[in-house]
């Protein structure tokens, strides 16, 4: 098979650092088509749905992309702007701020791309135009604090497929997670800390995250366990007692039994124990999305006030705020510790050109195509 290369490559190319910022997807629009097509892509993957395929290919083809497609295009109609979806809006401003910081410390030689593992940009495209530029250093970062396997995981896969298409790969490293990483801890907690100074805190902290199957965690995976760490880390440096705040899950799919407590049952249930007024953090959503927007601040703040709640206050995601920008770029500086960002100045790159050209004289006298 051929293997993709470098348009118009050049052996004396300027070299660059390159780091790709990764999040979940989103549809192209608000419509059942285009939910049906990102749909179909984000449920296929096995890291998603660990269903044998011929049995989840009758039910995702038979059932679900016949029904969800309309549903869930009504809703993201609700949160949608001019620009796109909140997922993509905030991801495309989260890896602007970590450029201009990257290029303000390092200089121009280190770009910065970012992509969706399911939809557009995709990663595929965006790995085309880094490696256009001439990247030979690679740092992908999903922007998944805890790791799970149909996250981050999936997101190596979807690395990992590219590049063995690819004639030539970067040096190249992944950032599976950083649930506990302290820039992260601190900027959630100033973030909270300034609604709390604005807003004034409520009688409970709620801390919802995604949800994944029970069977997952069963399994081995370890979500479930940095999700309460990053729970617990958080909760210690707002200094709040065990009886001020609780971890929850959202967004369950299906029959089977996911990770508990559940999100909205937890909601309907603490009215009636004198529990009228709670705030809720996502701490696993780095960007505010429709898991957030909708299914949070809308659907199960409605779940909280129906059953006797008083006060409920979402608290946004940390998306491209200054605290969040300066945490995600320690956690590239320190894990791309080692790696000499590419000067490529006149001198360096007439000499490697003056270099690339006596070599492919003395080996192939004459030719021009090379």
């Amino acid at each position: 098979m051929p293997y993709k290369g470098t348009e118009n490559f050049s052996h004396n190319q300027a070299e660059r650092l390159g780091v790709l910022v990764t999040n979940l997807g989103t549809p192209d629009a608000p419509t059942p088509s285009a939910l049906r097509k990102y749909l179909a892509e984000f449920l296929w993957d096995p890291r998603v749905v660990e269903v044998p395929r011929p049995l989840w290919w009758l039910i995702l083809h038979g059932v679900i992309l016949r029904i969800r497609p309309r549903r869930s295009a009504k809703a993201y109609a609700g949160v949608w702007s001019p620009e796109g979806s909140p997922l993509l809006v905030h991801t495309a401003k989260q890896a602007e701020g970590i450029r201009e910081a990257l290029q303000a410390k390092y200089g121009s030689n280190v770009v910065v791309g970012f992509a969706m593992r399911y939809g557009n940009p995709s990663i595929p495209r965006v790995l085309d135009e880094m490696q256009q530029q001439g990247v030979t250093k690679l740092l992908v970062l999903p922007l998944y604090p805890q790791y799970s396997a149909s996250t981050s995981a999936s997101t190596f896969d979807a690395i990992s497929k590219d590049f063995m298409g690819r004639r030539w790969l970067p040096d190249f490293r992944f950032v599976s997670h950083y649930h506990d990483f302290p820039a992260y801890i601190e900027a959630m907690a100033q973030h909270i800390e300034a609604h709390w100074a604005e807003h004034g805190r409520k009688q409970k902290l709620i801390l919802s995250y995604h949800g994944i199957p029970l069977k997952y965690l069963l399994n081995g995976d370890p979500y479930h366990c940095e999700c309460h760490k990053t729970s617990r880390l958080l909760a210690e440096r707002l200094g709040l007692k065990k009886d001020e705040y609780l971890t929850t899950f959202q967004s369950r799919f299906g029959r089977e039994e996911w990770l508990k407590p559940y999100t909205d049952e937890t909601l309907k249930s603490l009215p009636a124990t004198g529990v009228k007024s709670i705030d809720v953090f996502c701490p696993g959503f780095s960007s505010d999305c429709l898991e957030t927007v909708e299914e949070i601040d809308e659907e199960n703040r409605e779940y909280f006030m129906e059953a006797g709640g008083k006060e409920f206050a979402y608290i946004p995601c940390l998306n491209a705020s200054p605290g969040h920008i300066n945490a995600l770029v320690q956690l590239i500086e320190e894990n791309i510790q080692g790696w000499a960002v590419p000067t490529n100045d006149g001198e360096q790159l007439e000499a490697r050109a003056k270099l690339a050209e006596a070599r492919k004289q003395a080996t192939f006298p004459g030719r021009n195509d090379i």
